[in-house]
């Protein structure tokens, strides 16, 4: 066990864990932020998504020992109110069926929309490509991704 300091959604957290573990387990069983979803644990589903220095990362196979240091963003951390405008997109057109997946949605569509302010919709699809939605709600995912990114 190692102790690791990890700035996670502009709080300092001090946890004591094994290095290989993956930031996932700490953010859900050691920090209880539970936002962050569990999928298939290989990096291929995206329902773990979280922002490392403002990147898109799959938490599920990044090891704690990585993450340290870094700027860490979770669903929790996009916005303290819901007024993030992927939020509000997903809002307005009525986004989650299940909504499993969404918070890995979101926050790849976050980190997308603030490189890209007008994209394509090839773009978005290209963006989103490798989060898996078992609901199939893709068409209303890229209409809220439009959205946002008009209104960001």
């Amino acid at each position: 066990m190692a102790e690791y300091n990890l700035k996670i959604n502009g709080v300092s957290h001090k946890v004591d864990v094994d290095e290989d573990t993956p930031i996932l387990w700490v953010l859900r069983d050691t920090l209880n932020l539970v936002g962050t979803k569990f999928g298939c644990g290989i990096a291929q589903c995206g329902a773990c998504t979280i922002h490392m220095n403002g990147s898109p990362m799959r938490s599920c196979s990044v090891p704690v020992s990585a993450a340290a240091g870094k700027e860490i963003t979770t669903i929790e951390g996009l916005s303290t109110d819901g007024s993030h405008p992927v939020q509000q997109a997903w809002i307005e057109h009525d986004v989650p069926q299940c909504g499993y997946c969404q918070a890995g949605q979101m926050m790849t569509a976050a980190a997308f929309i603030s490189k890209n302010k007008n994209p394509s919709d090839e773009q978005i699809r290209e963006a989103m490509h490798g989060n898996i939605c078992r609901c199939g709600t893709y068409t209303r995912i890229n209409k809220a991704v439009k959205t946002a990114a008009k209104n960001s």
